[in-house]
């Protein structure tokens, strides 16, 4: 392994942290030089110099292999999420090092779990830094990692494939070249104009700022302890519910879609079959909220569940409602959407529609052929045949998800947490949701847990985050080496 060339693109991701540091340093200066100057004043130079040295004293080189790729993309995000821990660790009050780690990796991953009973009594300054975490690894799913290796066109294609599905990049027409523009230009623009939207429905500027770096990261931190509930708008509700929706599509298809005007969006199986899915979901959560008396009528029931739907099947996890005291049904349903996800090539987690089209599509042929033993049936999507290595591996990667999830509940079990606390967190975490059920609900926190608990949790949202294949691989190679 080239290590002083991965120390160097190591660096490069430092040094984003850092610049983010920064200017959450600059908020807390607007914010008259608030509690959290000082931590992140530190932080800021300590994640700088950190990142600096290598860029310095190691020159560029081209030589760096696929397993040096991998070790970069990994690394990257750990010490990420490790250097992201030092504001708020300097900063305490709950911020113990397990807690810290804890809000660090939530952050990073998009998960949105915190451990904070009362956001609204941090500075400004670490409330910015917190959505910062979620700005980074939102855009590091698309962009970061394409921005610490840019001179590997063909090693970033191949660490890319992890991510984004055969389907989505059938219709992506761009050179690969510009994906980094594309998701770029697309992530910030849908930043800036959902800000603006909520600033209009009444938001300040600042709430507005860091709710919309939340959602289109589908994080899921809020600067209310009450998250969206704490406004008791519809406009604001319904402002969420759509762009929550745009983040959980792939992104180059939404550029193509309003810069181009392609109708690649709009032609796809899987982007109907994602409608579909989070709309029937939706109604008969409703249905289930005004039948059990949860909800006084029609209007209030469609108003919660189209909501908290557009939340969990985007991974973002905000909430307008308790859902641990909804009814069983309804849980049910919301821990299936959770499971299940959005789009591939979005920022949200799960396991993506896009694989979950292609199981229905080989259950389908699987069906046909016990009627048709000799027939030959290729899986197709909108008259595209899928290769048989992304549809073993649409497969095996639901298979292999399952098991880190029943793994993750036996572990947290072990803590004495409730079933349902061990099911849903476990879930939450590898899917980047955030919320559970129980006490881990929508409107709880994770700070009552037990450190090895959180520490599980965590594990859990890097390989979601990663897609699990990317960490697998990284021990494969070390192994061959």
């Amino acid at each position: 392994m080239n290590i002083k060339q991965i120390a160097r693109y190591i660096g490069i991701a430092l040094i984003f942290n850092a610049a983010l540091m920064f200017v959450s340093m600059m908020v807390s200066v607007f914010d008259g030089m608030d509690s959290a100057f000082t931590p992140l004043l530190i932080s800021t130079f300590v994640t700088a110099m950190v990142g600096s040295f290598p860029m310095v004293f190691v020159r560029v080189q081209d030589d760096v292999s696929l397993k040096d790729g991998f070790a970069i993309t990994i690394f990257a995000w750990l010490l990420s999420c490790i250097f992201g821990m030092l504001p708020y660790l300097l900063w305490g009050g709950p911020f113990t090092l397990s807690n810290a780690w804890f809000e660090s990796v939530s952050g990073y991953t998009t998960t949105g779990a915190t451990i904070l009973a009362d956001v609204e009594s941090l500075p400004k300054g670490l409330v910015f830094w917190r959505t910062s975490t979620h700005f980074i690894g939102g855009m590091g799913i698309l962009v970061f990692m394409l921005l610490v290796l840019p001179t590997m066109s063909s090693l970033r294609f191949k660490i890319s494939k992890i991510e984004i599905s055969s389907i989505s990049k059938d219709n992506y027409k761009y050179r690969f070249s510009k994906t980094v523009r594309v998701s770029a230009v697309t992530y910030l623009f849908l930043i800036l104009l959902q800000a603006v939207l909520f600033i209009l429905a009444g938001m300040t500027p600042f709430d507005a700022i860091n709710h919309s770096m939340s959602i289109i990261a589908t994080g899921g931190f809020s600067t209310k302890n009450l998250s969206i509930l704490y406004y008791d708008s519809v406009a604001i509700e319904i402002i969420c519910i759509v762009f929550m929706y745009i983040s959980s599509l792939h992104f180059g298809l939404v550029y193509a879609f309003f810069v181009n005007r392609s109708k690649a969006l709009v032609k796809s199986p899987v982007f109907r079959y994602f409608i579909a899915f989070s709309f029937v979901m939706s109604v008969l959560i409703a249905l289930d909220l005004k039948m059990s008396g949860e909800a006084a009528g029609y209007a209030e029931a469609f108003r919660l569940s189209f909501f908290q739907v557009s939340s969990m099947v985007s991974s973002t996890g905000l909430a307008t409602a308790d859902t641990s005291v909804w009814p069983l049904f309804s849980i049910i349903l919301l821990l299936i959407v959770m499971f299940h996800g959005g789009c591939s090539g979005s920022t949200c987690g799960a396991v993506k529609a896009d694989r979950v089209w292609i199981v229905f599509k080989v259950i389908k042929n699987q069906i046909i052929r016990q009627l048709h033993p000799n027939a030959i049936i290729p899986v197709k999507v909108h008259d595209h045949t899928l290769d048989m290595n992304m549809v073993n591996s649409a497969v095996l990667y639901i298979v292999l998800y399952t098991i880190v999830f029943f793994v993750g509940v036996a572990l947290l079990s072990m803590t004495d947490m409730s079933f349902m606390d061990a099911v849903s967190s476990s879930l939450s975490s590898l899917g980047n949701v955030g919320p559970g059920f129980d006490s881990s609900n929508s409107l709880g926190n994770y700070n009552h847990f037990h450190p090895f608990a959180k520490f599980v949790m965590t594990v859990q949202m890097l390989l979601g985050r990663l897609e699990i294949y990317t960490v697998l691989m990284l021990f494969y190679i070390f192994k061959k080496s």
